[in-house]
């Protein structure tokens, strides 16, 4: 395979309210000594050269938490880049995980970044669209992405960041509710179509009920002639099983995590014509941040590379191959769109981009698209130059057993810190 994709901040101040002040304050693990700013450490620094930078920094835990059990697939890239933060700062920070979101559930995250009881977490700005106009515009626009199985879960997890650190309204929103976005927008792969038979054409999808989430998907299947319906995922495997529901649109990730294959293992995604996808963000309490060391900030930002890995090869590749597994054990299919339902989804798609323009969440719609469009050409043909070899959804379990052990995505997330990262580079 040619140029397989790799590589692999911070006292803790745990923050307690104040009582009657509601006021923020923190401590370090060893105590005070730690200071905000001071001296940093050049961009590229070893290992070595971080671990002798914390030699006087006293150690700092930072309140976390991941999405899933200890372990799973779903919290692997946040397990990882503690890992290596923790490795790289020769332990002087430290990580207190709390597993499967039990300090805070999924719409409270951001709260919870607030008022102490996390520093550190992933935040879901899709579920307060309101809270987060800006962010939700651009989230809304990820169908324009690629979705191919490999390229595509590149590209589509590189040109949204590239967007969001360069539109001030979007960085205002997290300002604003207090967060410091490391990541600001990461996927877990491509939404496909989830069926209990094949339907890629116009006619199979005629009348069919879609479970779908959100306006741009529900528009997206009225497009293909389905009937969108709102079904929670923790309900999802029932009502496809019960036929509540022909299809619903998910992603591999979700599929297999919930476990809906055995009942839906008819699959029908298209790199050329996909969903709005449903992504979240890697951000860090704003409050904590600003009291930190600044080589602890550093460290925090030059590890990211490890979770943008992780997140697509611990995650996307590994449910992609599972799920072309799971189909092949539940005698299902996967298919792409026939021409008449992949130019109706690609129609709709061009009309909700249009409908973007006019967007009052950003100070320029126009602009905004347009940045969004030329972003998305841009990392598409950066992630083509890398010379990696595509495989598509069919085949990709296939291609994970014989190639897992030797995939690399330093090239790619190389590319990722010097043209999107660098630049934000705490100093």
């Amino acid at each position: 395979m040619t140029g397989v994709l790799g590589s692999r901040r911070v006292g803790v101040l745990a923050a307690v309210m104040v009582v009657g002040a509601g006021a923020l304050s923190a401590c370090a693990e060893e105590g005070a000594g730690n200071q905000a700013g001071g001296e940093g450490i050049e961009a590229g620094a070893s290992m070595e050269d971080y671990q002798k930078a914390f030699e006087d920094i006293n150690q700092i835990t930072l309140l976390t938490q991941t999405p899933a059990p200890k372990g799973s697939v779903t919290g692997l890239p946040q397990e990882k880049y503690y890992e290596a933060v923790e490795e790289w700062s020769g332990g002087k920070i430290k990580f207190d995980i709390a597993y499967s979101n039990a300090v805070a559930e999924p719409a409270e995250i951001d709260d919870a970044l607030v008022d102490g009881r996390l520093d550190i977490a992933s935040t879901l700005p899709i579920y307060e669209p309101s809270e987060y106009p800006a962010n939700a515009a651009l989230i809304e626009a990820g169908f324009i992405s690629d979705h191919s199985a490999l390229e595509g879960a590149l590209s589509s997890n590189a040109w949204p960041n590239q967007v969001a650190f360069g539109n001030d309204d979007i960085l205002k929103e997290f300002d604003d509710h207090g967060l410091v976005p490391l990541v600001p927008l990461f996927n877990s792969g491509a939404n496909a179509l989830f069926c209990s038979q094949k339907r890629t054409s116009l006619s199979d999808l005629k009348g069919t009920s879609v479970g779908a989430g959100g306006q741009a998907q529900s528009a997206e299947v009225e497009a293909i002639g389905g009937s969108p319906a709102s079904i929670p995922y923790t309900e999802l495997y029932e009502s496809l099983q019960r036929g509540v529901v022909d299809c619903t649109v998910s992603s591999p990730t979700v599929a297999v995590l919930g476990g809906f294959l055995e009942t839906a293992p008819f699959v029908t995604i298209d790199p050329q014509a996909g969903f709005s996808l449903a992504p979240g963000t890697f951000s860090f309490s704003k409050t904590t941040w600003d009291t930190l060391p600044l080589v602890a900030q550093q460290l925090l930002w030059d590890r990211l590379d490890v979770f943008v890995a992780a997140n697509i090869e611990e995650k996307i590749f590994f449910n992609n191959a599972a799920m072309a597994d799971s189909v092949a054990k539940f005698k299902g299919a996967i298919n792409v769109f026939d021409e008449d339902a992949r130019a109706a989804l690609q129609k709709k798609n061009d009309e909700l981009l249009n409908k973007l323009s006019g967007t009052k969440a950003v100070s320029d719609g126009k602009a905004f698209v347009e940045s969004l469009q030329a972003a998305n050409t841009d990392w598409q043909e950066k992630v083509g130059g890398l010379g990696l070899d595509d495989v598509s959804y069919a085949d990709f379990g296939a291609w994970w057993a014989q190639n897992k052990d030797s995939v690399d995505l330093s090239s790619f997330t190389t590319l990722f810190q010097e043209e999107i990262l660098a630049e934000h580079r705490p100093s």
